[in-house]
């Protein structure tokens, strides 16, 4: 594998362990506690993060190599300053982990023509962390530490560190709605590595709620409960759906359940029911970003025409993109449900770096 590949990898293999409930790497307590604190002082230690990364990087293309021999002009030495600066430093930036402007063997305490022994004798400060590092390196080196376990638990930090970061969001005002559907479809269906992008229909269609409880005479008096967990199971946490809306006396009232690229059926319809059937509810919305054009539109309507006629409660199947189109039409300013959008972004924990970044891109696109 090349240099690239390795880093690509290895980042993937992060993002898919970060979206897991089980995100446990098997790896010494030692090397946990040396990586756990150099990437605590991440941002200004930045070139140890570096110079670590293309070490690792190194060891797993070429296994033979002895990595603390850390310059070509070392006997048995290879050009780790190349390495780092043709596609460590670029992939670090690529991915917004902390990075140098070009190398971190420009940093003074690292650039020394010394192999990174235990007796390397560069003035890393502070002391903790010329420690970490040197005993990180010996111990891939001569106790057989995987390099891959932990470049990835440095990259798993590395991430956790980055999304936990504020990231000021873009919030654009005097658009039309033609242009807001069509930036948040494009926010809805961007290409992301990371789990999460399902739950921005649901911030999109709560935040047009946010607009119409004040504004739209239905929900007078009515109250917009706040949004559940992502992974909260309804039946455990009472809620019949993805955005509830109850009554002054705190009893069901409206339910709205959202689908990702998910296709409307039947069955989706009759759980639906199961949600809310001891509720005296008025109306359920089920929605979707997927295209419907080629759902069982008979089987839904019966299935919603039998709930109706045992129970009464209207059952409204749409698209998410002409719902919200239609939201947006009954309030008297746009601004205020992008407002509501960007805020709950922030808030919401589901939500990740990427998903932040990627909106402030779309937006920046906007023609």
């Amino acid at each position: 594998m090349t240099h690239t590949e390795v880093l690509n990898q290895i980042y993937e293999k992060a993002l898919s362990l970060i979206s897991s409930e089980n995100n446990k790497i098997s790896i010494d307590e030692k090397i946990k506690s040396n990586i756990e604190y150099i990437i605590s002082r991440s941002e200004s230690n930045k070139g140890m993060v570096t110079v670590l990364t293309t070490l690792l990087t190194h060891k797993i293309v070429d296994p033979t190599q002895d990595i603390r021999y850390h310059q070509a002009s070392l006997a048995n030495g290879f050009a780790g300053r190349g390495i780092d600066q043709n596609y460590v430093t670029p992939f670090m930036k690529k991915v917004s982990f902390p990075a140098m402007a070009e190398s971190g063997w420009l940093t003074r305490s690292l650039e020394q023509a010394h192999p990174y022994d235990l007796e390397y004798p560069g003035k890393i400060t502070p002391k903790e962390a010329k420690t970490a590092f040197l005993d990180t390196i010996d111990k891939i080196q001569n106790k057989g530490v995987s390099p891959e376990d932990v470049l990835l638990y440095m990259f798993l930090l590395l991430i956790k560190q980055r999304d936990s970061m504020r990231v000021e969001l873009a919030k654009p005002h005097s658009l039309s709605i033609s242009a807001i559907i069509s930036l948040l479809q494009r926010h809805f269906t961007a290409k992301y590595n990371c789990s999460g992008a399902s739950r921005l229909p649901t911030l999109a269609v709560y935040s047009a709620y946010q607009c119409m409880m004040n504004q739209v005479h239905r929900y007078n008096t009515k109250i917009l409960c706040p949004l559940e967990n992502h992974t909260s199971s309804d039946s455990q946490s009472g809620r019949i759906g993805d955005i509830d809306i109850n009554n002054s006396d705190n009893t069901a009232f409206e339910g709205v359940e959202i689908k990702h690229e998910i296709l409307i059926t039947k069955g989706l319809v009759t759980d639906a029911y199961e949600k809310f059937k001891i509720y005296n509810t008025d109306r359920y919305y089920l929605l979707t970003t997927a295209n419907m054009d080629n759902a069982n539109w008979n089987e839904i309507n019966s299935e919603i025409q039998r709930i109706s006629q045992i129970h009464g409660c209207q059952v409204i199947v749409n698209g998410v993109y002409s719902t919200l189109k239609y939201y947006l039409r009954l309030l008297d300013n746009t601004a205020e449900f992008i407002d509501n959008y960007v805020e709950n972004m922030k808030i919401d924990e589901t939500i990740k770096f990427q998903h932040k970044t990627m909106w402030n891109e779309v937006v920046s696109n906007i023609n």
